[in-house]
Formats: structure tokens, C-alpha cells, sequence
């Protein structure tokens, strides 16, 4: 299979999870105006990552699985852009503090999840 065609599978999928996962949050928390989704795909892609890292860099995954759910699925699955417009958007609605605290609980979370993970596949496959 080509790297074009892995990274789109994974892409398809992840784009899908992203969408129903959007979905979800409306129906759990109608009204909530802190965008958990967003906070959500993105920590659990970059804990995905940092077990995708740990595993290729301990020989127990390689470049098709890198493409595949690393560029593919976590980069359709996660979203800067979207994190970026929602903060932006509580802070012009007022909610500066509530900005303020998703630009640090998402680098906070996203960060430790991805060195989570990397421990986690380390121990797994060192």
C-alpha cells in the first residue's frame, strides 16, 4: 500500500472520530461553553503519539503504522486550529480566565499524555 493511501485511511477514521466525538459533547454537555471535545481529541492524539513513538523507536511498530495512525488518524483526529479559534472565541465572549485555562490544561494534559504514553510503550517494548 502507498504512504498516500495509508496516511488517507488513517485520516478517514480520524476525521470520523473527530466528528462523532464533536457529536457526543453536544449531547453530554449542551450549553458548556469550555469546547471538551476539542480539549478531549487532543489529548488522547497525543497520547496515541506518544505511544506510536515509543513503540517504532522500540522496534515493535514501523513507518506503514507511523503513516498510518500517526500522520493519518491523529492528524485528522486532533485539531490545533480548532483549539486556537475556540480560545480565541471565549476570550472575546469574556471568558478570559476559561481561555486562559485551556491553553494550559491542553499543554499541560496534551504533553504529559504524550510522555505517558511513550513510558508506556517504553515499558511494553524496550
Amino acid at each position: 500500500m502507498s504512504d498516500v493511501l495509508l496516511v488517507a485511511s488513517g485520516g478517514a477514521v480520524g476525521a470520523v472520530l473527530r466528528y462523532l466525538t464533536g457529536r457526543v459533547a453536544a449531547r453530554l454537555g449542551p450549553g458548556t461553553v469550555f469546547p471538551w471535545d476539542t480539549f478531549a481529541v487532543n489529548v488522547v492524539g497525543s497520547l496515541v503519539l506518544g505511544v506510536l513513538t515509543g513503540a517504532v523507536m522500540g522496534g515493535a511498530a514501523g513507518h506503514f503504522v507511523q503513516l498510518l495512525l500517526g500522520v493519518g488518524l491523529c492528524g485528522a483526529l486532533t485539531t490545533y486550529s480548532t483549539f486556537s479559534y475556540e480560545t480565541l472565541r471565549l476570550a472575546e465572549s469574556g471568558a478570559v480566565r476559561l481561555a486562559v485555562a485551556n491553553v494550559a490544561a491542553s499543554i499541560a494534559a496534551g504533553v504529559g499524555a504524550a510522555f505517558g504514553g511513550f513510558a508506556l510503550a517504553q515499558a511494553l517494548f524496550a
